[in-house]
C-alpha cells in the first residue's frame, strides 16, 4: 500500500493566509484601475454630448433601434428651434422680406407633432417652410439680437438638414444624435474601458441643486469633468433673462471647486464649443459682457481670459487641467480622453495647471 501524507494545521493556515493576501492584492489592483468620474456643468454645456461620444467610442455605438428612438427628439428640436426664430422675429418687430414667409410663420407655429403615432413622420412641407424662413434676408438682422433670445446652438445644423429629417424613412445619424439635447433630470452612469482603466462616468444632470441629499456618497471622487460652453458668454438663461449662461457656469464652478467633499479631487475643465466661440467672437464682443476683457476678437486671448475667470474661483487650490474641446468632434474628444486617462492614472501631480492651446 502507498504512503498516506497529510499537511499540518500550520501549513493549511499559511495556505489560507496566502490566498487571502492574494485576493486582497488583486482587489487593490482592480480598485486602482476603476475610477468614478463626475460630469458637471450648466445646461447645454455639452455634457450629454460627451456621454454620447463615450457610447460611440467605447460601447459599439448605437443600434438601429436606438437611433430610431431619437426621431421624436430630433423632430422636436427642429420644430422648437424654428418656433424660437419666429417668436424672436415678433419680439423685435422684424418682418420677413420674402412674402411667403409671412404665411410660413403661422404654419410653423400651428404645426403639431404626433410622435405617439408610430406611422408619423415630419411634414416635408413644414420642413420646406422652416428652411425658407431661415434663408429669409431678415435673419441677419435678427441674429444681431442673438444675445437677447434663446436659440439652440445646433439650430442651424437641423435647419440645413430639415428635408432629410422630414423623409418618410428617416433614421437619425450619429451626428444627429450628438447634436440633440434633452435636459437631464436624473443621475445617469456610463461605464466604459480605456485599456486597463475602467471609468464610471456619472452625469448628475439637474440633480446638482439637490446635491445635499447625495453628494456625501461621492466624497473623494478622483476626478470631475466640468463642462463650460465658451460660446455661451452672451446667451441669457431661458428661465432668468438677466443672467448669462457663462455667469451661471462661474457660480456653479465655484460651488464645485470649493466644496468640502472634493478636497482631494482633480478638476478637468472642458472649455467646450470652441468652434462656435471662434465664429461668434468677431461678431459679438466679449467685452460687452466682461468689461475688463481687452483681447478683442482674438480667440486665444478670449479663451485665456475665460480660463482666468474660472481659476479665480479656485480658492481651494485644487489641481485643474483645462482642455479646449469641441464635443461634437469625435477625434478631438478621443484625444482629450486619452489625456484624461493619464491624469487619472498619475493622480494629478501638484501645480499641474497648463496653459490651454486651441486645437
Amino acid at each position: 500500500m502507498g504512503n498516506c501524507t497529510s499537511r499540518s494545521p500550520e501549513a493549511d493556515a499559511e495556505a489560507r493566509s496566502a490566498l487571502i493576501d492574494l485576493q486582497i492584492e488583486e482587489d487593490a489592483i482592480r480598485h486602482r484601475r476603476e475610477s468614478k468620474v463626475f460630469l458637471l456643468g450648466s445646461d447645454e454645456s455639452g455634457k450629454s454630448t460627451i456621454v454620447k461620444q463615450m457610447k460611440i467610442m467605447h460601447q459599439s455605438g448605437y443600434t438601429f433601434d436606438e437611433l430610431l428612438a431619437f426621431r421624436p427628439l430630433v423632430w422636436k428640436t427642429l420644430l422648437e428651434s424654428a418656433r424660437d426664430v419666429v417668436q424672436a422675429l415678433a419680439k423685435f418687430d422684424l418682418e420677413p422680406i420674402n412674402l411667403v414667409n409671412k404665411a410660413n410663420r403661422e404654419r410653423i407655429l400651428a404645426y403639431q407633432l404626433a410622435t405617439e403615432n408610430p406611422r408619423f413622420y415630419f411634414s416635408p412641407d413644414i420642413a420646406q417652410a422652416v428652411q425658407a424662413m431661415w434663408a429669409d434676408e431678415i435673419i441677419p438682422a435678427l441674429m444681431e439680437h442673438s444675445s437677447e433670445f434663446h436659440l439652440m446652438d445646433n439650430a442651424s445644423y437641423f435647419f440645413a438638414e430639415a428635408q432629410r429629417i422630414a423623409s418618410s424613412n428617416y433614421v437619425p445619424s450619429e451626428e444627429d444624435v450628438l447634436r440633440t439635447h434633452a435636459k437631464t433630470t436624473a443621475i445617469t452612469e456610463t461605464r466604459f474601458n480605456m485599456g486597463q482603466l475602467s471609468i464610471d462616468l456619472v452625469d448628475v444632470g439637474g440633480q446638482w441643486s439637490e446635491r445635499k441629499k447625495w453628494i456625501h456618497q461621492f466624497e473623494g471622487v478622483p476626478a470631475i469633468i466640468f463642462c463650460v460652453a465658451l460660446s455661451d458668454y452672451d446667451q441669457v438663461l431661458s428661465e432668468e433673462k438677466t443672467q448669462t449662461r457663462m455667469t451661471e457656469s462661474l457660480v456653479l464652478f465655484d460651488s464645485v471647486v470649493n466644496s468640502r467633499w472634493f478636497l482631494r479631487t482633480s478638476i478637468i475643465l472642458f472649455l467646450n464649443k470652441i468652434d462656435e466661440f471662434k465664429d461668434k467672437l468677431p461678431k459679438v464682443s466679449l467685452n460687452n459682457f466682461f468689461p475688463e476683457y481687452t483681447g478683442g476678437s482674438d480667440a486665444n486671448k478670449g479663451v485665456k481670459y475665460i480660463l482666468w475667470r474660472f481659476m479665480q474661483a479656485n480658492r481651494a487650490r485644487l489641481n485643474v487641467y483645462p482642455h479646449i474641446t469641441q464635443a461634437t468632434d469625435i477625434s478631438n474628444i478621443r484625444l482629450v480622453f486619452l489625456a484624461i486617462k493619464e491624469t487619472i492614472l498619475q493622480n494629478a501631480p501638484q501645480n499641474a495647471l497648463k496653459e490651454p492651446r486651441i486645437l
